[in-house]
Parts: C-alpha cells; structure tokens; sequence
C-alpha cells in the first residue's frame, strides 16, 4: 500500500493574463517544489503535473517549438526526469492564438535525500521570443513511498 510522504504546489499565475512574460530561449524557472521525505522506507515515486499557457501573436509566419523541463534538483543541468516539446504551426492573422500546455509525468525509484527533502523544478524555454507566458503557470509534485 502506497503511502504519501507530501505534496506541494507551486502557482506562478493563477489565470489567464495574470503575467505577461516573453517566453524564453533558455531555460526559466515557472514553478518549483520541496517536498518532506522523512523515513521514507521502500521506493520513492513522484507523480507530477505542469502547465504553462502560451499566447502568440497573430500571423506567427514561422512555427514555434516550447519545452517544457523538469529536474530532481534547482538548475536545469541537474537531472530531467521529464521533458516535452510542443510545436505550435504558424497562426492565421485574424488574432492572437492562446494555448494551454499541461504535461504530467512520474520520477520513479528515487533515492532517498540525505536532507529528507526533495526538490524537483520545472523549466521553459522556447526557440521564439514572439511567444508570450500569459497564465495560468503551475507546477505540482507529490512523493509516496511503499512503506
């Protein structure tokens, strides 16, 4: 029986047009958790879920590649336990195009922090600086244990 060590949430943006960010072409932190893994016992997994809303401009003439990276740790050189990649195609010119990008994946047989603290972090970046972070931006993470 599986048994949760903790949970946390990390909100950059709570809705739409809250922030108004261009996206970056190298890594930004959007959301970052720590989460307690005090006496953990048997193998740790971590379940996440990420989302990031992207507006782009209208007549967008080339497509738009987004990334999206999460690591067990602070920097973006420390491990990825998941990464995704979104191509957006060039966008018609009658008005602005607004996309919500959610991922969720898993971090499984994790070791034990000799801190009893785990900190996973989510990135972005994208190969278009047109591309606008709008909101709304969060990152979630829970660790369970089989103990």
């Amino acid at each position: 029986m599986a048994r949760l060590l903790d949970a946390r949430t990390s909100q950059n943006a709570s809705f739409q047009s809250s922030i108004s960010s261009a996206t970056p072409t190298t890594p930004t932190i959007f959301g970052q958790v720590g989460l307690q893994c005090l006496n953990p016992g048997g193998i740790i997994r971590v379940q996440f879920t990420a989302t990031v809303t992207i507006s782009y401009p209208a007549g967008l003439t080339s497509p738009s590649t987004n990334f999206i990276q999460i690591v067990r740790g602070t920097l973006s050189t420390d491990p990825t336990v998941y990464s995704a990649i979104f191509s957006v195609p060039a966008t018609a010119p009658t008005g602005p195009t607004i996309i919500p990008f959610t991922v969720t994946g898993s971090d499984y047989n994790v070791p034990a922090p000799p801190s009893n603290q785990l900190v996973y972090t989510a990135f972005i970046f994208s190969n278009s600086s047109v591309a606008t972070r709008v909101g709304p931006e969060s990152f979630e993470a829970a660790a369970y244990s089989d103990f």
